[in-house]
């Protein structure tokens, strides 16, 4: 079906990939599917391509975008733990979270068309401790959000060459659960736990304040990015990045104590206590800046607006816990 728009994802068996390939599975497109895993078919009209490689190894990435009208880039490496912690050292985890994209870029600098790459950064890049709006400068304090900041300039300077119409969208933390289940940050992780019978450890008092975004949202969101791609490649100087969220935060020790709640109702259990304990040698300022996010000026450029609700996505979450927590037999 060559006159199809193809649109190339990278990174589509991760947390948000999953998602967003269902998302654009339903499309009548040509969808090709690119990870270190295969990632799931998702049913819909699209015509869809599975991809399984590791993008490091030579000439994967050109082939991944040829011929693509759109490229979302969704690959980064981090720990295993899913805090946003660099695995494998500084070094080797630029070379992912930086050259990559640097390889997506080169690939498709010659084209004449534009394509439209969108890539997520983090909301956290700034190093504010409140309202994060876009005009901030940037205070990366860890090496995630250092790659991240580099990456970002990367994209904008191969729009400002015109080489592609490059989108960045920062994220807040990122909850749910998607194709490939409920991933691996805070909410899951806690809800785990609870599962588990254990108590929830929150570093200090638990006053910090998070931005929590439904991965359906994200998804819709990426989406919005590419259908107004032209308007937004175009829209704001040097390609500057737009955030999205919720603007509304919920405090951290608010948000331990509903996960116990709502494993308890679950499992009859009492809910398991919420701990104050000292955060461990390597936590940054970061960890403790509460993060609010002010998404205004994409609602503004596109309509986007978060859909989910907290109550039924921290049951889903829940639900998926108990799930791969019996599962995995503990």
């Amino acid at each position: 079906m060559p006159d199809r728009p193809l649109v190339t994802l990278l990174g589509a068996s991760g947390f948000i990939g999953g998602e967003l390939a269902r998302r654009l599975a339903a499309r009548p497109i040509r969808l090709r599917l690119v990870s270190r895993r295969p990632a799931a078919v998702p049913h819909g009209p699209a015509q869809v391509e599975v991809v399984a490689a590791d993008l490091r190894a030579p000439g994967v990435i050109k082939a991944a975008v040829a011929d693509a009208d759109a490229v979302f880039h969704l690959v980064a490496q981090i720990s295993g733990t899913g805090a946003w912690r660099v695995a494998g050292g500084d070094e080797e985890g630029r070379a992912v979270n930086v050259g990559l994209l640097g390889r997506v870029v080169d690939a498709l600098r010659s084209r004449t068309d534009r394509p439209v790459v969108v890539f997520t950064g983090s909301a956290s890049q700034a190093g504010v401790d409140g309202l994060v709006s876009g005009g901030e400068p940037d205070r990366p304090s860890t090496a995630y959000d250092r790659h991240k900041v580099a990456a970002e300039r990367l994209l904008a300077a191969a729009s400002a060459e015109g080489a592609v119409r490059g989108i960045t969208l920062r994220l807040p933390t990122v909850y749910g659960v998607s194709p490939s289940g409920p991933g691996k940050g805070v909410v899951a992780a806690m809800a785990r736990r609870a599962w588990e019978d254990r108590p929830l450890l929150m570093w200090r008092d638990g006053s910090t304040m998070r931005d929590l975004l439904h991965v359906k949202d994200v998804a819709s969101a990426l989406l919005a990015a590419h259908d107004h791609g032209r308007a937004l490649g175009s829209a704001r100087e040097a390609s500057a990045p737009w955030l999205i969220g919720t603007g509304t935060p919920i405090r951290l020790s608010n948000l331990f104590t509903a996960i116990a709640a709502a494993v308890a109702a679950r499992s009859g259990r009492p809910p398991v206590p919420v701990l104050p304990t000292e955060p461990p040698a390597d936590a940054t300022p970061a960890d403790f800046h509460s993060c609010v996010v002010d998404a205004s000026a994409f609602t503004r450029a596109t309509g986007w607006r978060p859909a989910a609700t907290w109550p039924s996505g921290l049951e889903d979450v829940v639900a998926a816990t108990a799930q791969t927590t019996r599962t995995s037999g503990t």
